[in-house]
């Protein structure tokens, strides 16, 4: 749970002091801008651009999957109808 709380407190940003920037984008824009500089780093520390290669794709593959995630559940729970009925017709059949 400690860890737990500690991440909450870095990586959320409705917990962290960039939850006083009201525009969600741009909070989010200064975490990715975050996350790259501490790929950098920690490349910089192995002394290889290899690793920072590595990071960098698996920082944004981590980070596109949380927000495709966290995008989909906000859609459901403020626009549900949205997602219709995912191509059935009012019977249940294909259209």
């Amino acid at each position: 749970m400690l860890m737990l709380g500690i991440y909450r407190n870095i990586m959320d940003s409705t917990k962290n002091p960039l939850s006083n920037v009201p525009d969600v984008n741009t909070r989010h824009m200064i975490m990715q801008v975050l996350a790259w500089m501490w790929c950098i780093i920690f490349s910089m520390y192995l002394g290889s651009v290899l690793a920072f290669g590595v990071s960098a794709i698996i920082h944004a593959l981590i980070l596109a999957g949380i927000f495709i995630t966290v995008g989909t559940f906000e859609t459901a729970k403020r626009r549900p109808q949205y997602f219709g009925g995912l191509g059935r017709g009012n019977g249940g059949e294909h259209d």
